[in-house]
């Protein structure tokens, strides 16, 4: 088959590799139609993530049909699926409580040693993040196997377009659990550093569930666009002193609740962040820090954060007094996908949520390492890149 493959800092290919196949009872082989590039994939390519090998197929949101089961799956073939992007077992501990994104058992032990010595307990596992997230091959390939697909995979409906149910992988859940973990109530004004796709669901989503005021904050201008157009109020970073914008747009109290989904920056690395005096926190430079930094400092008092952007390592100048004199709340995490998936997939149906308008891009399957490129350097003009195959379905 055909599949996007790494091999070193900005060097991805489209190379021929083996089918993949039936390795456990619970396993499913899906051919995916549609796959997304993520932010968290410009990751890889900029050679931010350790344990990557040359040669692992990238890609951690697709979709696409059943062609292949395992004895234990419950999948059929000819169902269409969408796979989150999070492999979890649905019988552990954390997966009792629908914490899927801190599964026990995704992640294989021989493959957990590296995130237990940097985060203290090994991580969950995910497609095409390389070895320390499990070792499994993603799916910006023609074919990819599917572990656990007695739990993961959400059957959807014939008749829809892929693009309406493509992000349903991890875009639309990770901005929809970024508002819920901000704990928004009636009439709250939410304030979301960052118009990627994550940023601009958690826009729908924070309206969605009862937000007021919506303030999203960013600096290309075509992204600050599409957050109006959801009916948001709009802070260019680059021209406005952040800080002061939002204590003046709320009365000098401040946003009731705050959404980081920026994260780690993609010029930084991984295991170690740069050490910034408190005064660079208000740089528009937007550096790891600055986020988290800007939201704890600007969030009303009693207030929420919810800390939905990717961190790898350690980060200098956190603003740990102001976070607990002001008594905020701080909630963070990868989206437990499956979670989710049943709920959104409703309001996706319902046209009550929208994934599909952040779709700017569209590319051919060979043409993967061309559209990582562009993503890469073309940031306001690009919001979602999906790469099809030839069983695209319109």
């Amino acid at each position: 088959m055909r599949a996007l493959t790494w091999h070193g800092k900005h060097d991805v290919r489209v190379d021929t590799v083996d089918d993949p196949g039936i390795v456990n009872p619970r396993d499913a082989i899906v051919r995916v139609t549609s796959s997304a590039i993520c932010g968290s994939d410009l990751h890889i390519y900029d050679g931010l993530i350790p344990a990557m090998s040359a040669g692992d197929i990238l890609g951690q949101e697709f979709m696409g049909e059943v062609v292949e089961i395992g004895a234990a799956s419950t999948l059929r073939r000819g169902q269409r699926v969408v796979v989150p992007s999070t492999i979890a077992c649905g019988g552990c501990y954390h997966c009792a409580k629908q914490q899927y994104s801190a599964c026990d058992n995704g992640n294989p032990p021989e493959n957990q040693d590296l995130a237990s010595l940097h985060y203290g307990l090994p991580s969950a596992a995910r497609f095409g993040c390389g070895r320390m997230a499990g070792g499994y091959s993603g799916g910006q390939a023609e074919f990819v196997r599917v572990p656990f697909s007695d739990t993961g995979p959400l059957v959807v409906p014939d008749g829809v377009a892929d693009d309406r149910l493509l992000l349903l992988a991890d875009t639309l859940p990770a901005g929809w659990q970024a508002a819920q973990n901000a704990d928004i109530e009636a009439g709250d004004t939410v304030a979301v550093w960052g118009c990627g796709p994550v940023g601009l669901c958690a826009v729908q989503a924070s309206r969605i569930l009862g937000a007021e005021r919506v303030i999203a904050i960013d600096h290309y201008t075509h992204r600050l666009e599409q957050a109006r157009a959801l009916g948001a109020e709009a802070v260019n970073f680059s021209h406005t002193y952040v800080h002061e914008a939002l204590i003046d747009m709320t009365g000098g109290v401040g946003p009731d609740a705050c959404i980081d989904a920026v994260g780690m920056d993609a010029h930084g690395t991984f295991f170690e962040m740069i050490a910034d005096p408190v005064n660079s926190s208000i740089s528009p430079t937007m550096k790891p820090s600055h986020v988290i930094y800007q939201a704890i400092m600007a969030c009303r008092k009693g207030g929420r954060i919810s800390m939905s952007g990717c961190y790898g390592g350690m980060i200098d100048s956190f603003p740990l007094g102001a976070l607990m004199r002001k008594g905020l709340m701080l909630r963070s995490g990868q989206a437990d996908v499956q979670r989710h998936m049943p709920q959104l997939l409703r309001l996706v149906l319902d046209e009550a949520i929208d994934g599909a308008f952040l779709i700017s891009h569209r590319h051919d399957l060979e043409q993967a390492a061309d559209a990582y490129l562009q993503f890469h350097y073309a940031r306001n003009e690009v919001t979602k890149v999906v790469l099809t195959t030839g069983v695209y379905r319109l």
